[in-house]
């Protein structure tokens, strides 16, 4: 494998890790908002249900990936290092700031721009629906536009439906409530450490395959493994800030919105992960916050806060298709990406 190829390797398990810090919200959250447990359990809790989500990963998520760009095996390195890189920064320019943007969107953004470089736009694999499962770049971003709105229909859905849970809710019925709460968080957690993690497994696996190291497209155990566990260490380093974001500035609700919010994801990202819709699972996370708060008080809802989140999401494949293509062409002229 050439020093490129080992480059673009370093830098797909460092996507890993960036999905787990702008993942950080997502098992955790709810837990902090229903007061169910400290700021250390929720993340405690949230990195091992991210280990097992990856390690029980499938792989169509993972052949999704490898669908969104057809460059030549000689052209995959700089390819993934370009695209793999602007999503990165991207990522960690924004959760600076404490908005939870989708570095699965920029990752798109960026292999899209850096192929259109270096073999042109019939480098894209634009892709679009297939028997009703998604592939390609189209198939893709249609995935992440529907899922959000989804889940925040399912959240508000299923908030409306505990409704009259809500009206004989007593002290005593909180226990066993923040149980469930619990359990769907754990879902979340193994639906996130699933589809995030088939991504950057997706791209591990792909490098390998270009530089002949594996025969056929197969992630290898210790590729899945690996990429489980670095997954899981981002969620842990996500920071409060991020968390704090998804909590409380939303939308500030009680138990039951916690429970609706966190069972509607994991239902969202589980479809999406049996189609091979590689979706945004902070995008889809963040969207169930906003569904149960519209649900109960739509006046409530921090929309100032939503506006700004959705507006970085718009502005991240733009931005990182420029990133991309900027780092892709300076890499051809270095001598790489042939």
């Amino acid at each position: 494998m050439t020093v490129e190829g080992v480059a673009a390797l370093v830098v797909a398990v460092g996507f890993a890790f960036m999905l787990g810090v702008s993942d950080a919200p997502n098992a955790s959250a709810a837990l902090i908002a229903a007061r169910a447990t400290s700021y250390r359990g929720a993340v405690g809790f949230a990195l091992v249900a991210h280990v097992a989500g990856g390690l029980l990963a499938g792989q169509a998520v993972a052949r999704t990936m490898v669908g969104l760009v057809h460059v030549t095996p000689a052209q995959v390195a700089a390819t993934y290092l370009a695209g793999g890189i602007a999503s990165i920064g991207f990522t960690l320019v924004a959760t600076r700031r404490g908005i939870p943007v989708s570095a699965s969107i920029g990752l798109v953004g960026g292999l899209v721009g850096a192929a259109v470089v270096l073999g042109g736009w019939q480098a894209v694999g634009w892709g679009g629906l297939h028997g009703g499962r998604p592939y390609g770049v189209i198939g893709t971003l249609a995935a992440i536009a529907v899922s959000p709105v989804l889940g925040a229909g399912v959240a508000a859905l299923a908030r409306r439906g505990l409704a009259p849970l809500a009206r004989r809710a007593t002290r005593r019925s909180l226990h066993p409530l923040r149980g469930l709460i619990w359990l769907a968080a754990g879902l979340v957690g193994l639906a996130d450490g699933s589809n995030d993690g088939q991504k950057a497994m997706g791209l591990v696996t792909g490098l390998l395959l270009a530089a002949g190291v594996i025969p056929v497209f197969a992630v290898p155990f210790w590729v899945t493994a690996l990429v489980a566990v670095v997954l899981a260490v981002g969620t842990a380093a996500g920071g409060q800030r991020i968390i704090r974001t998804v909590s409380s500035r939303f939308y500030r609700g009680g138990p039951l919105d916690g429970l609706a919010a966190q069972a509607a994801s994991a239902l969202t990202i589980l479809g999406a992960g049996y189609l091979g819709a590689p979706v945004s699972t902070s995008t889809v996370v963040a969207s169930g916050m906003v569904g149960v708060g519209a649900a109960r008080r739509r006046r409530h809802v921090r929309w100032a806060t939503v506006s700004s989140v959705v507006t970085a999401w718009i502005v991240t494949v733009p931005a990182c298709a420029l990133v991309g293509a900027g780092l892709a062409g300076a890499d051809r002229l270095l001598g790489g990406g042939r």
